[in-house]
């Protein structure tokens, strides 16, 4: 045997030595397939969101006005007037009466027209409108604390992951699990 080829069967038996010890130690002492998870605390933020909140209320108010220059109490206030006035007296006193009757009731029944329209009240619904907020927490993520082997770490993940976390390659697997089954 030639120094080449007692070189290259040493080396041969120190590589399957090598990848033998390797394979017999990964079978002895395997790598975790999970972590295991101590606690689990989520981390929020207070929203504050407004609402419109409305309700219907009975409103009182004056009722619309519809003879604002009070036409008609001023003319049947001076048509009583008149016929009064023209009861009393006789020749030019019954005319001055009249007409003095006609003016005095225009005016009176102007002043009662408007004393009904000031007080003729309505009621009628209105919607009366407020903002109201209400409190709610958000989570933006859960800060995890797990136990790796000999190692305790916290990591901050999107989901709760339960009691374990997934390991791969020695790393966590932080994604959530994919459901293969959707109901």
């Amino acid at each position: 045997m030639d120094k080449s080829m007692l070189i290259g069967v040493v080396a041969g038996a120190v590589a399957v030595t090598a990848i033998g010890g390797v394979a017999g130690y990964k079978v002895l002492h395997p790598e975790p397939t999970y972590a295991d998870v101590v606690n689990v605390q989520p981390v929020t933020k207070d929203i504050r969101t407004a609402h419109k909140v409305c309700k219907e209320v009975p409103v009182t108010r004056q009722a619309p006005v519809r003879d604002q220059d009070r036409i008609a109490g001023t003319a049947i206030g001076a048509v009583l007037g008149g016929v009064l006035g023209n009861q009393i007296g006789g020749g030019n006193g019954k005319t001055v009466a009249t007409v003095a009757g006609a003016a005095a009731g225009g005016y009176a029944g102007n002043r009662v027209q408007k004393s009904m329209q000031e007080s003729d009240r309505q009621t009628v619904m209105d919607t009366r409108c407020r903002t109201e907020y209400s409190n709610q927490k958000k989570i933006l993520g859960y800060n995890v604390t797990y136990h790796l082997g000999e190692k305790q770490g916290v990591v901050r993940m999107d989901y709760d992951p339960g009691q374990h976390i997934p390991v791969r390659d020695g790393q966590l697997v932080l994604t959530p699990p994919v459901n293969e089954n959707p109901s």
